[in-house]
């Protein structure tokens, strides 16, 4: 690869503090969870589901030669070898691709497109976000049915009460349940490893599908049921999107040292394990068996503990997706992509560990209805992996963008790589759309909802900011015409402004109706960088106007909390003096938007930016200001 690719380090980004084998034992626990709880329902699909699969030697070796060929190519490669070089300063996932991209291809005539695919493939997230816990709970109550078919009853008010419980648990933080995620997780994949080899020494002419040879004759004997087939292996690779998002909590080297080392010939061992189970039973049997093979796996006085861990480690794979939600909510924001949202820090040592109390409120209510609409993991499966093959198959075209804007690779180099990847991911995805009237719809309607409302919030955002530069006043007009115009007071006041240009409309509706002003005016932006972290000694600039007036801004990565009194606390000694927040007063402007007789944007969208706009939460909250030191001045917008 190109050495341009070691210009994106993760040394320049957020330190992971801790040996590389600690981190890498962390990363077990915290980020294998999707894809680790895969073998509970994959396999089963392949054969049970909608493609089915008749059930022989031959059969078998097929779909166990595409599991591992599929993890071979989109997870070991794709993503753990190829993407994870492509971090933005330590950071991964969709968005974080994307503001590298950006930043690198610049105003180019594309730069658009590469903005709606990265966040189409983020909205696309949601749907799965709101899947893998249904999926990942429900298949493991389910083997409940295994130990006494009896328990049939019990299992979807089990799941619902263990989902409730898990939704309800994340306003207390998981800084204290997250300490016991790695050694039940590494239990977990040690288990899946156990059970798999025992298979396989029975049994180990399943090892013959490590040849893809049987994956190609998969195809060319059973063509278009082989095609439908892809749509049940893929679940053996979901969550590998989500390994590229979590980068940034442990860093590329841990996380390619767990799924090397462990991760990877765990889940093998057990999907090789279960083809060998079922390639050893005569044909009637291996009927029965094929309908929950994971369970069975066991023998019969170990399958309760065995369905116990795999409802823990469902549980914890559950708590890592939603915790991406929460993150990848908050690049949305701090990105421009949504509204402001109230994001709660449940850990005073973690700065990554956050609560969004609106996103988990919703996913629960998503949660419960899909638990409720579809009853089973097998009719669940149906609707997941549309979501995630779609996710996958734009970060490969982003890939090839990286390829040759920012690693500089020549296109006939890049092309074929691109290539052999998108025909990987493009077949999974077709395969997938198939599963559209059966319950696939439900992820692309979530997306679609996602996607219209990221761009309608930063169309509007942008329209509305162009409208009030129009009118905006130059401030050295203003500080000069305010001079002798306006009373002085005592005290400081700060203006919160979206632009570096021009007069805030607070500042301007102040003088108008209480025509004062205060001794040190600082018109203060917040800028939200398009890298993860910034330099303590990049975070303040500053510019002293003269007569008390100075216009400051203070940057932020995309990932980082927006703390402007703490900010604050570094720039006094260049804007007259310390910030003594008992003798400062924030000026907010709250915009009402007004119908324009030509729109920016359709009426409909006009509507749904402006529902967004009211229930954004208050600026206040947002950049940690003193509660009783906050003044709002409205101010109306045409867009």
């Amino acid at each position: 690869m190109s050495d341009n690719a070691a210009s994106t380090s993760t040394s320049n980004g957020h330190g992971h503090k801790g040996s590389k084998a600690a981190l890498a034992v962390g990363a077990i626990g915290i980020v294998f969870g999707d894809i680790g709880t895969s073998p509970l329902y994959a396999f089963r699909e392949t054969f049970a589901g909608t493609a089915s699969v008749a059930i022989d030697r031959m059969h078998v070796l097929g779909v166990v030669s595409l599991i591992f060929w599929s993890m071979l190519l989109v997870v070991a490669i794709q993503y753990v070898t190829i993407l994870m070089r492509a971090d933005n300063k330590g950071q991964g996932g969709s968005l974080a691709l994307v503001a590298l991209l950006s930043r690198h291809m610049g105003k180019s005539k594309y730069g658009w497109l590469v903005v709606l695919l990265g966040v189409f493939a983020t909205s696309l997230f949601y749907g799965d976000s709101m899947i893998t816990p249904a999926i990942s709970v429900l298949s493991a109550v389910e083997g409940l049915t295994v130990v006494d078919a009896g328990l049939q009853q019990y299992v979807i008010p089990i799941a619902l009460g263990l989902l409730v419980f898990l939704f309800m648990l994340q306003a207390r933080g998981t800084a204290k349940v997250g300490a016991l995620f790695a050694p039940v997780m590494i239990v977990w994949f040690l288990v899946l490893a156990l059970l798999g080899g025992w298979q396989i020494i029975n049994n180990p002419d399943i090892l013959w599908a490590l040849n893809p040879y049987y994956a190609v004759m998969f195809f060319v004997t059973d063509g278009f049921v082989a095609f439908l087939a892809l749509g049940a292996v893929v679940l053996a690779v979901t969550g590998s999107e989500a390994l590229y998002s979590d980068m940034g909590h442990f860093g590329r080297g841990p996380m390619r040292l767990s799924w090397f080392g462990f991760v990877m010939p765990c889940l093998l061992l057990n999907y090789f394990g279960q083809g060998a189970m079922i390639a050893g039973l005569p044909a009637e049997e291996a009927a029965v068996v094929v309908q929950n093979p994971f369970f069975l796996l066991a023998s019969e006085e170990w399958r309760l503990p065995l369905v116990f861990l795999a409802t823990v480690a469902t549980f914890i794979a559950s708590q890592a997706v939603i915790s991406g939600a929460f993150s990848i909510t908050h690049q949305a924001v701090q990105m421009g992509f949504m509204p402001r949202l109230s994001i709660l820090h449940t850990s005073e040592t973690e700065g990554g560990q956050i609560y969004i109390p609106v996103v988990n409120w919703a996913l629960m209510v998503a949660v419960i209805i899909l638990v409720l609409t579809f009853q089973n993991s097998s009719n669940l499966a149906s609707a997941y992996g549309i979501a995630v093959t779609g996710a996958v198959t734009i970060d490969t075209l982003l890939m090839g963008l990286l390829f040759v804007s920012v690693w500089k690779w020549k296109w006939w180099y890049a092309a074929p790589v691109v290539l052999l990847f998108l025909i990987v991911d493009g077949a999974y995805f077709a395969a997938n759309l198939t599963k559209v009237p059966d319950g696939g719809w439900f992820p692309l309607m979530v997306g679609f909802i996602a996607f219209t409302l990221l761009t309608t919030w930063s169309r509007g955002r942008k329209l509305m900011r162009e409208r009030m530069s129009e009118v905006a006043l130059p401030m050295e007009i203003f500080a000069k015409s305010a001079k002798n115009s306006a009373l002085r007071v005592p005290g400081t006041a700060i203006f919160m402004a979206s632009s570096t240009a021009g007069v805030p409309s607070a500042l301007l509706h102040n003088i108008k109706h209480n025509k004062v002003l205060h001794e040190r005016v600082v018109i203060l932006t917040v800028d939200i960088q398009d890298v993860p972290y910034i330099d303590p000694s990049e975070r303040c600039e500053y510019t002293d106007m003269g007569d008390g007036f100075y216009r400051a801004v203070l940057r932020y990565g995309f990932m980082e909390e927006t703390d402007v009194p703490q900010g604050l606390k570094g720039m006094g000694i260049y804007c007259g003096g310390d910030f003594d927040m008992m003798q400062t007063s924030f000026f907010l402007s709250r915009q009402t938007l007004l119908a324009s007789d030509k729109p920016g944007m359709p009426i409909w969208r006009e509507k749904i930016f402006a529902w967004m706009l009211r229930n954004s939460a208050s600026a206040m909250d947002f950049f940690k200001l003193p509660t009783n030191r906050v003044v709002e001045l409205g101010s109306q917008v045409e867009i």
